[in-house]
């Protein structure tokens, strides 16, 4: 069972992690610091993901830029491919 001690920690802060978002979601605070603080989060679990269950932080630099600049890119095409027509939605309620 000492082979999967990392797993096992991984997965444990990755539980803190969502419990503290779930908690910080419900918080009497500023919207803007709720959400920082669940971007926050948001990446310190994908960079755990990342490193942890994607074996990247065994890999070389080149490698991890390639995926991390893939997943990011992706992103951004979703963000924008989505975003006017939400825009055009919001619009057409006023």
């Amino acid at each position: 069972m000492a082979s999967y001690k990392t797993y096992w920690y991984t997965w444990g802060v990755l539980l803190v992690l969502t419990l503290g978002m779930i908690l910080a979601g419900g918080a009497a605070i500023s919207k803007v610091w709720i959400v920082a603080l669940l971007l926050a989060g948001m990446l310190a679990k994908a960079t755990l993901i990342l490193a942890n269950f994607m074996h990247l932080r065994f890999e070389r630099v080149g490698l991890i830029l390639t995926v991390v600049m893939g997943i990011v890119f992706t992103a951004l095409a979703l963000f924008f491919g989505i975003a006017p027509d939400g825009v055009r939605i919001l619009h057409l309620g006023q």
